[in-house]
């Protein structure tokens, strides 16, 4: 996928508010939906227009763009992690981000366990994908129990789908599992199905070209 350059504050602050009304629309408060802006195609150069536009929280899936981006953009946001996390880069990620999305390893939680996170979620493979991160519904419990930092929530990245419907199921099925544990957070949706997932529980979705498309000068 191409870079997000050029990118005009005032369409991103209406491609925002447009995600916000179809929230509501979908029957859900946008104020109790926390919208975090995927940036991994957004250079660091261009941040500072999302900070203008009225973003306040990001999410970054690579360790190494995470703190070169903090390097020079800290303060505009809250950051969040998003990717997959590698064990040998917690070190880098834990202490810098406000909440970890995809821990989803026994590496990972050794690691966290001297590097420890403010809190983490942790990804669940609810469609059962071959080859896709995650942990499976029948050993989420052990994992919880097995973590040394605090799980607020749960994450999913279901199948990519052309009818948002389609994904429906598993985000029902992260939100039971969610209820399960009594865990508050749900980080699932991103610009494919958002709308369905906030009807189905989400309180954060992980946006990128929703916010961006259209807001590109020139």
């Amino acid at each position: 996928m191409a870079t997000f350059s050029g990118l005009d504050a005032e369409y991103v602050a209406r491609n925002l508010e447009r995600v916000r009304e179809r929230i509501a629309r979908s029957g859900a408060d946008p104020a109790r939906i926390e919208v975090c802006a995927a940036i991994k195609y957004v250079p660091a150069g261009e941040l500072p227009v999302l900070a203008e536009a009225g973003i306040g929280l990001v999410g970054e899936n690579r360790a190494q763009d995470l703190v070169a981006k903090q390097a020079a953009h800290r303060d505009l946001f809250e950051w969040d992690f998003i990717g997959v996390l590698q064990s040998r880069k917690v070190k880098d990620v834990a202490p810098n981000v406000r909440l970890i999305h995809s821990v989803a390893s026994d590496s990972v939680l050794r690691r966290l366990a001297t590097d420890p996170a403010r809190e983490v979620l942790v990804e669940v493979n609810v469609a059962g994908e071959a080859g896709k991160a995650g942990v499976a519904p029948a050993d989420l419990p052990a994992f919880i129990e097995r973590s040394p930092v605090p799980v607020s929530g749960l994450m999913t990245m279901p199948p990519f789908v052309r009818d948002a419907e389609e994904n429906r199921r598993h985000f029902a099925r992260l939100a039971e599992l969610a209820a399960d544990h009594g865990l508050r957070r749900l980080s699932m949706g991103t610009t494919q199905d958002f709308e369905v997932a906030v009807q189905e529980g989400s309180t954060i979705v992980r946006l990128g070209t929703v916010l961006y498309e259209g807001a590109m000068r020139g």
